[in-house]
């Protein structure tokens, strides 16, 4: 444990940070979007367009965080359950993942006691709630699956892309298909303190492939 954060700790506030960002990034565009005096809530009349809305903003949040340079490092996981499934893939120390998952949940509680900070009683109005998300109408059974139906499908993305500029080339049909690393954004000149595989995936690809597939 003291050795794991003794060498990472800069990835485990990184990712604290970046949870957090992320966090305050829900709490603003959820209060400009659904609070009742906000200009946004007042043009934008369809609720479904305003979640629509609010996915944009998220996805590029989360696209800004995963490229920018704490997330080149750390791996931008930004989610407990990210970080277990790297670990039962074996892509991530046991005590790694522990502190990332502690730092997640200290990150996330940070960004929005920030944001309530920021915003006031806007953040708490029952319109906003701290952009909690509830249960609809069709109750908790079927959010529940909902939930795990959107897990699923995101978490299947991210494997399925990771080390996919690499895998492109002469190298993919070499190598079996698997998980060569627990970053979302390999492809950097950051350090990588997982158990990654990228080193012997270049050394066995061709001078050609790789000038090709590396940024």
């Amino acid at each position: 444990m003291s050795e794991a954060l003794l060498r990472h700790w800069p990835e485990y506030l990184m990712e604290a940070a970046l949870l957090g960002c992320f966090m305050i990034s829900a709490c603003v565009f959820g209060t400009l979007l659904e609070h009742p005096a906000a200009a946004a809530r007042r043009r934008i009349r369809s609720a479904l367009g305003r979640r629509a809305l609010m996915g944009v903003a998220m996805g590029l949040t989360a696209i800004g965080l995963i490229y920018s340079p704490w997330g080149g490092q750390s791996g931008a996981h930004m989610n407990p359950a990210t970080t277990l499934t790297f670990l039962v893939l074996g892509k991530v120390a046991a005590w790694d993942a522990f502190f990332y998952v502690a730092a997640h949940f200290g990150g996330a509680v940070a960004g929005v006691a920030i944001s309530r900070g920021l915003l006031g009683q806007r953040l708490r109005h029952e319109s906003v709630n701290h952009v909690v998300t509830v249960p609809g109408a069709r109750g908790v059974r079927a959010a529940w699956f909902a939930e795990l139906a959107i897990a699923f499908g995101m978490m299947l993305t991210v494997l399925v892309v990771v080390g996919g500029m690499l895998l492109a080339g002469a190298a993919y049909a070499a190598l079996p298909m698997r998980v060569y690393c627990a970053k979302l954004d390999h492809c950097n000149d950051r350090r990588c303190i997982f158990r990654c595989e990228f080193d012997p995936l270049r050394s066995s690809a061709s001078p050609l492939e790789l000038s090709t597939h590396d940024p």
